[in-house]
């Protein structure tokens, strides 16, 4: 789906889960963007470094994979949320109604298995890694500096744990969509139309010189 998607809100129970998990996901991307911002700052301090004082950042491998986790997946539950994900629109978009709705739901209960797996798989990579009788509270580490590895761990955990809940919503949403006919359920993304899109556009710049 598109940037412009939007996601509807009521008085549903579903609709209130939705808005209840969205500042978890909100601060969630948000962390994400702070260390896709510190990687940056690493990487100039690295080359700097390098360049200018003959010697990089010690370890700036090891805080990148360090850090991977925390870019590439903790905000992954709020472009579910959103359907910012890369997805065959031109294959949904042939579907309208129960029809739609019935297509969204198979796909989403994939999602939602899929992630359970991985949750799963996740869980036991960190309980491996994770010890309070340890230094560091770690069984393993980074080559280089020996960085604990199980925040990073935890990170994939926690965010697997968010986007199974986000699942599980849509999940819901999208089954009472299809049972009732709804038009446009709440908690779930749909493409405006182009008229709305520019309706909404317009209401943004109402006002403005």
């Amino acid at each position: 789906m598109s940037s412009a998607n939007t996601v509807l809100t009521d008085d549903s129970l579903v609709s209130r889960l939705d808005r209840m998990l969205l500042p978890i996901e909100t601060a969630m991307i948000v962390v994400s963007g702070l260390f896709t911002f510190g990687l940056m700052f690493l990487a100039v301090f690295s080359v700097g470094g390098r360049e200018f004082f003959g010697s990089p950042l010690r370890g700036y491998v090891d805080w990148i994979e360090m850090a991977m986790p925390f870019i590439a997946i903790f905000g992954i539950s709020y472009v579910q949320r959103t359907g910012s994900h890369i997805r065959m629109d031109i294959v949904i978009g042939a579907f309208r109604g129960r029809a739609l709705w019935a297509v969204e739901l198979f796909m989403t209960i994939l999602v939602f298995l899929l992630i359970a797996l991985l949750l799963w798989g996740a869980w036991a990579h960190f309980d491996r890694s994770f010890d309070f009788s340890r230094p560091n509270w770690s069984r393993d580490s980074s080559i280089d500096i020996n960085l604990p590895i199980w925040p990073a761990k935890l990170a994939v955990v926690l965010a697997f744990v968010v986007l199974t809940l986000r699942a599980a919503l849509q999940v819901w949403a999208y089954g009472r969509a299809l049972f009732l006919g709804l038009d446009r359920p709440a908690a779930v993304p749909f493409t405006p139309t182009i008229e709305e899109q520019a309706a909404a556009e317009a209401s943004q710049v109402t006002g403005r010189d």
